[in-house]
């Protein structure tokens, strides 16, 4: 991407959004387009052709999404698919119109088979059934893989899906009902420090095993495959299975490659936020995936690995949460 670039990132404010405006902005990137809910609404086919007709973007990430943790997706299943559903085919569509040389359509690893064999391949799509509790969510994010694919097919277009893992870090949703687990953990045990409260419950029986990723690392892979040399790119973009024989979506993984139990997440991020009471499992909550752990070869072998350890993320993520009063309200 030239540095002059025009440079679309749908949700700018999100936890994935924001990481990759950083980046972008650290690199010398001068040219990037960025709109909130209220200048633009991409729910409305109308509201998002107007914009890609008017802004004419070279590149596009789109990060827009509708997300939050369990207990959300339980709660509001219609709108967590039929948001997503519209948003990412309103912008896939006026990016083909428009003609975008590349977009990166975010996703996650929610997308793979609930019992999936560890690590989670690339190739192991569509082979078995999802999470209930997340279903909804994890079948908008393969329909937008899936015109991605169809686009590159029909149209030549050079459409990329990323598949993220667990996210943490700045600009994370730190709302009591609507956050994923490590921003919750993190609230959690900071408001029982304050009140020194003498446990904290935590969700499950503590055994799953998760992956998380520092959002920074995220957005650093995210711009280095847009950045790809042609010949490369091209060659994460998938195949025509009726002409290959062979299920090759535009898909690729970003993760670190290891995982931990929620039970030793919970505890290290105790550490991190200093509190000294007990932790409580309630095993009548559920658990969500037994394990989700990233197969992360595809992207090793383009030449990126993830830098920040999970501690020093954790430290940085709570300072940001002390450091912005409005999340702690």
């Amino acid at each position: 991407m030239n540095k002059n670039a025009k440079i679309y990132i749908a949700g700018h404010r999100g936890l994935v959004g924001s990481a990759i405006v950083r980046n972008l902005t650290s690199a010398g990137f001068t040219n990037l387009l960025v709109r909130t809910h209220a200048e633009l609404d991409l729910t409305s086919q109308a509201a998002t052709a107007t914009f890609f007709e008017a802004e004419k973007p070279d590149y596009v990430f789109l990060a827009a999404a509708k997300v939050g943790g369990i207990l959300a997706n339980n709660i509001y299943p219609a709108e967590f698919i039929r948001d997503n559903l519209v948003i990412q085919a309103n912008i896939i569509h006026a990016a083909f119109l428009n003609q975008v040389k590349r977009l990166m359509f975010l996703g996650s690893s929610c997308i793979y088979p609930k019992l999936a064999p560890q690590p989670m391949k690339e190739e192991y799509l569509l082979t078995g059934p999802l999470e209930p509790t997340n279903r909804p969510y994890a079948l908008a994010k393969i329909a937008g893989i899936e015109m991605c694919w169809s686009y590159n097919r029909q149209y030549g277009t050079q459409y990329l899906a990323a598949m993220p893992t667990n996210l943490y870090g700045p600009g994370d949703n730190y709302h009591p009902e609507n956050s994923h687990v490590i921003p919750a953990l993190i609230r959690k045990f900071h408001e029982a420090k304050v009140a020194n409260a003498p446990t904290v419950a935590v969700w499950g029986t503590g055994t799953p095993k998760r992956e998380f990723m520092y959002s920074e690392d995220m957005a650093d892979a995210c711009v280095y495959l847009m950045n790809l040399a042609d010949d490369q790119y091209t060659s994460l973009l998938g195949s025509d299975e009726s002409k290959t024989g062979r299920f090759e979506p535009p898909l690729i993984n970003i993760g670190v490659g290891h995982d931990v139990t929620i039970k030793t997440l919970a505890e290290t991020v105790q550490q991190v936020v200093g509190y000294a009471g007990s932790i409580v499992f309630d095993p009548t909550k559920p658990d969500g995936t037994p394990r989700k752990l990233m197969d992360v070869a595809l992207l090793s072998r383009t030449g990126w690995t993830a830098r920040t350890g999970f501690v020093d993320g954790l430290g940085v993520a709570y300072a940001e949460f002390l450091a912005s009063a409005e999340k702690v309200q």
